[in-house]
């Protein structure tokens, strides 16, 4: 993953105010509470959770309020995790700093999330998925999602000025794709303060297909892999704007 794309205090907090709950965060709850449900029928004790790329941890604390479960939320990100630590619930979520290689390989969590396209940031896939197969117990559950490549979204990401009032007065907003490899597109979102302030975050997102997932997924001793075009079960389409990944740890 990116080594804290969010350095601005400012930034985050309203990182944190663009991103409020939807179909998304509906999904992963229910997830969870599928999960949990079939974790305590099976072995009865607590539900473990790993949040990957929490970022401010609106989703992770969600996810933390219900009893009866560990939630782990890792991000690189020190100024968003340090964001996260200060929101009320904070106290029930174990924060680590850090990627998937920060995660005990001990097989003891029941199911790992990754919103926000966060495993687009991550260059070596499969390394990453095996490091999380560590960390899952046989039959885990993995989910998370990867925007789909045919519909070529960076195409619309260079844009004009824009301008938004904030807390922090009048912010100008752009952004602007730099290059396009075979999937890795690189973009810079620049903000510009009133105070003449300027901040220029560059971000490199990996596209993959269906394929190049399952196969990721594959390799990393994932099975039950079902690849979906939508947060409500949609069959995946070349015209399906995200791929939501669901996947489960095959037995050791």
């Amino acid at each position: 993953m990116l080594t804290d794309p969010y350095g601005d205090e400012q930034l985050v907090e309203l990182y944190d105010g663009d991103n409020e709950p939807r179909d998304d965060h509906a999904y992963y709850r229910a997830l969870a509470d599928r999960v949990a449900a079939a974790t305590a029928a099976d072995r009865g004790g607590a539900t473990t959770i790993v949040d990957l790329g929490c970022g401010t941890g609106l989703l992770t604390r969600a996810l933390a309020a219900v009893p009866g479960r560990r939630v782990i939320g890792v991000d690189p990100s020190p100024t968003m995790l340090g964001f996260a630590r200060r929101q009320p619930g904070a106290d029930a979520v174990t924060w680590i700093d850090g990627d998937a290689s920060a995660l005990a390989a001990d097989g003891q969590a029941d199911l790992v999330i990754s919103s926000g396209n966060a495993m687009m940031h991550v260059e070596d896939l499969p390394a990453t998925l095996t490091r999380l197969a560590a960390a899952l117990r046989p039959g885990g559950v993995i989910s998370f999602e990867s925007r789909n490549p045919a519909v070529r979204a960076w195409e619309q990401w260079t844009t004009g000025v824009t301008e938004r009032e904030t807390p922090f007065g009048p912010l100008r907003e752009w952004m602007e794709v730099t290059a396009v490899d075979q999937g890795r597109v690189t973009f810079d979102a620049y903000n510009v303060f009133e105070d003449g302030r300027q901040e220029v975050y560059t971000s490199v997102l990996f596209f993959r297909d269906a394929e190049q997932l399952a196969g990721a997924l594959e390799a990393s001793g994932f099975g039950e892999i079902e690849l979906l075009g939508g947060w409500h079960d949609e069959p995946l389409t070349a015209e399906s704007r995200l791929i939501v990944v669901r996947a489960r740890t095959e037995p050791r």
